[in-house]
């Protein structure tokens, strides 16, 4: 069946690539141009970090917002950060980063 055709909706071409991210591209380059390893960053690579920063932050932040409603707040504080860091086994790595 051609694409469009019968009770499939035609689908709309994705946004750019660099809408995709909220994340200023110029200040992510930055960052990653910080570490004395990176000489160069293509386009991409700093389009790929700031998309996974954002997934990253966007995950932390609900798993923490758990914590504030436990504690009936709607407001997340550096506890419920704190408390997500120590209960989920993925953020283990960032144990002690925020003392």
């Amino acid at each position: 069946m051609p694409e469009g055709a019968g009770s499939q909706p035609l689908q709309e071409e994705p946004p750019s690539a660099a809408r995709q991210v909220r994340l200023p591209l110029s200040r992510v380059k930055t960052l990653m141009k910080a570490d004395p390893d990176v000489t160069l960053a293509s386009q991409e690579a700093v389009l790929l970090t700031a998309r996974a920063t954002e997934l990253f932050v966007e995950t932390i932040a609900k798993d923490a917002y758990i914590y504030a409603q436990r504690g009936k707040r709607k407001t997340l504080q550096r506890k419920d950060l704190d408390n997500a860091i120590e209960a989920i086994d993925e953020f283990a790595f960032l144990e002690g980063t925020l003392d």
